[in-house]
């Protein structure tokens, strides 16, 4: 079994993601910017300070694979000159920090994992009308979030040159009970309301959170994997679809629908209310052709488990 260091790995993503990996056997690390000690055998931590550029050495030098999560999340606050400068910064002074890390101290690292997101496109109407959805050679988008991704896939490049098979996952709306996206949905639904956010139209590229994490497994398990991949489900759903969809499952039909205005979102949510009513239709075709196989391919299915979940 392999042992795995993960940055951004006490998250939504990097605590499930752990918890797969040690199921599977693996040993995992976690970069934490305190020491914090593990009550499991499979779990330990790792202090590392991105601001000063220091990383434990012993960490690194263990690792067989990194998988690369941190970055300030993007939709906790409103998006400030500041806090859009702290977004980006999270996500290429750390990347800055691995690369550092890997050059300088040895290492047995195969290869390296990094997440990136989805918002590096833009809208559906700046695609071609030729390509049914945006796939992985498209240029980025030239707005805050496209520039941020692009910015933090360069930022993780240069490993590369250190010998290290590199894939970057651009990951879409997570589904999980846990954080995100879905208990938002949920909210005004346990009060009877399906809030259709805008025209509702919008598509949304999601994909579960059991899927993405073994995305980021099967990433390092394949050695044929270089480069970049949609993690995004193979049915991308309008929101309207999704949110009555999650209220039919939710409360049967003891539910009204009602539209969220784009000028209210506007309104509580600045700048970044784009992204809310942003269409975005992504191909997940390629990570299929390299053998991945989805294990909720539908809006239907990954959201029948999550209701249902204990």
């Amino acid at each position: 079994m392999s042992t795995i260091l993960i940055t951004g790995g006490t998250g939504l993503l990097g605590s499930a993601l752990t918890e797969l990996l040690t199921s599977k056997g693996h040993d995992v690390i976690i970069l934490t910017r305190e020491q914090k000690s593990s009550h499991s055998p499979n779990i330990s931590y790792a202090v590392w300070n991105v601001k000063d550029q220091n990383i434990d050495k012993n960490a690194v030098s263990r690792a067989d694979y990194i998988i690369h999560l941190a970055g300030a999340g993007v939709a906790d606050k409103r998006w400030t000159k500041d806090r859009k400068k702290e977004i980006v910064e999270s996500r290429t002074e750390s990347s800055a920090l691995l690369v550092k890390a890997i050059k300088e101290i040895p290492n047995k690292v195969k290869a390296v994992i990094s997440a990136s997101a989805i918002g590096y496109y833009g809208d559906d109407e700046k695609r071609s009308a030729k390509k049914p959805a945006f796939t992985e050679d498209m240029r980025p988008d030239k707005e805050f979030l496209g520039d941020t991704c692009r910015l933090w896939e360069e930022s993780i490049e240069p490993v590369q040159k250190e010998g290290k098979r590199l894939v970057k996952l651009r990951i879409g709306i997570v589904l999980s009970n846990d954080g995100g996206a879905l208990p938002e949905f949920k909210k005004p639904i346990k009060f009877g309301i399906a809030g259709v956010l805008g025209s509702g139209k919008q598509v949304i590229s999601w994909i579960h959170i059991e899927d993405v994490c073994r995305m980021f497994l099967f990433a390092i398990e394949n050695e044929n994997m270089h480069g970049v991949y949609n993690a995004v489900a193979p049915t991308p759903v309008r929101n309207k679809d999704l949110t009555i969809l999650l209220a039919e499952k939710m409360k049967g039909r003891f539910f009204i629908h009602a539209h969220v205005p784009a000028i209210a979102l506007r309104l509580m949510l600045g700048e970044m209310s784009v992204e809310v009513l942003k269409s975005a239709t992504v191909s997940s075709d390629k990570v299929r052709v390299d053998g991945f196989t989805f294990k909720y391919p539908t809006i239907e299915g990954a959201l029948e488990n999550l209701v249902n979940e204990k």
